[in-house]
């Protein structure tokens, strides 16, 4: 049961028998549970030691009613055994600090790299227990913030199109006429086509179909900010796909932070603020072109995992099985 993530509901209803019971076998005499080391504080903190690699990731995420575990894991394990380093309960820099430095200096030296998101707890506890490696904050977290930036603005608009749709319904019952939206060329209204335009704004136009660069077309005649806050989120994406070296991306991000200010869209300087303070976090990764996928794969292994024993009742016995497998 250990090597296959199965339930003991769906294992019951196989052989036919109580389910529920032979999960509670499973746990108190047919695994090791009751005697593993990290059984007393496994729902705090959990240590692999001899997992620790060269490169590494962390990330945190949810196990159960939004209860946050930021995870260590050794990406040359690629998300299969001896994957996990550390598993922290909470997110607290002073939390993963105390957890971390549990591992042996001379171990956690050897590290040379760890990816994470901008977070400044990660960061912290990055540079506290890992002396020598480098942070290279996730390129994809640095092109979310753009992409967020690009449906804020979407967002706003969806919004003033919904007051607008709500006053002229309004007027047309005051003057007992029935309401008719304007309808577009593509068939939508204009709530419609800012809603639909959703997904299309994460894309690169090259990767638009015939009806999504129809939407876009209207879309951007009709909000011209749109068309510059989108522009700016694909220019950011685009010094990671193109640049090769650190230099190069260094001098393409200074133009980017130029347009910023020219296309002067508040919720863009935000994101080049942020950009800004972690800059050198972000060029790290033309060194080794890392990112945090493989943080990302594994808590959706996580996910996955806890989904097919119907969510997590016993946090420490989960903690076991995930080891486990």
């Amino acid at each position: 049961m250990d090597n296959y993530p199965i339930s003991s509901h769906l294992l019951g209803r196989l052989y036919q028998v109580d389910g529920k019971q032979l999960g509670q076998q499973y746990k108190d005499h047919l695994s090791d549970f009751h005697s593993w080391d990290q059984k007393e504080h496994a729902e705090d903190w959990m240590l692999f030691a001899d997992n620790i690699g060269p490169y590494l990731s962390i990330d945190e995420t949810a196990l159960s009613n939004g209860e946050l575990y930021t995870i260590v894991t050794n990406k040359q394990a690629k998300g299969n055994k001896k994957a996990i380093v550390a598993m922290i309960k909470g997110t607290g820099s002073e939390r993963i600090i105390a957890a971390l430095e549990k591992i042996p200096l001379r171990s956690r030296n050897k590290v040379k790299e760890v990816t994470m998101d901008m977070a400044a707890n990660m960061i912290k506890a990055i540079r506290r227990c890992f002396n020598y490696a480098v942070r290279v904050v996730d390129r994809f977290h640095v092109q979310k913030l753009a992409y967020d930036a690009v449906q804020e603005a979407r967002i706003k608009y969806r919004w003033e199109a919904l007051d607008a749709e709500s006053e002229l319904i309004e007027q047309a019952r005051k003057n007992k006429q029935p309401y008719q939206p304007e309808v577009f060329s593509n068939g939508d209204t204009l709530k419609q086509l800012l809603a639909r335009s959703r997904y299309l704004l994460f894309k690169h136009r090259s990767k638009w179909t015939l009806s999504q660069k129809e939407r876009a077309d209207l879309l951007f005649s009709m909000y011209p900010e749109l068309l510059k806050a989108y522009n700016l989120a694909i220019g950011l994406g685009k010094i990671f796909t193109t640049c090769k070296t650190k230099v190069i991306a260094f001098k393409k991000l200074a133009i980017w932070y130029n347009d910023v200010e020219t296309a002067n869209i508040d919720a863009f300087k935000t994101v080049a603020r942020s950009v800004h303070q972690h800059y050198e976090s972000i060029l790290n990764f033309f060194d080794n072109r890392s990112t945090n996928a493989s943080a990302e794969s594994f808590n959706a292994k996580v996910k996955a995992f806890r989904a097919t024993l119907r969510g997590v009742r016993d946090t420490s016995f989960f903690l076991f099985r995930l080891a486990k497998v």
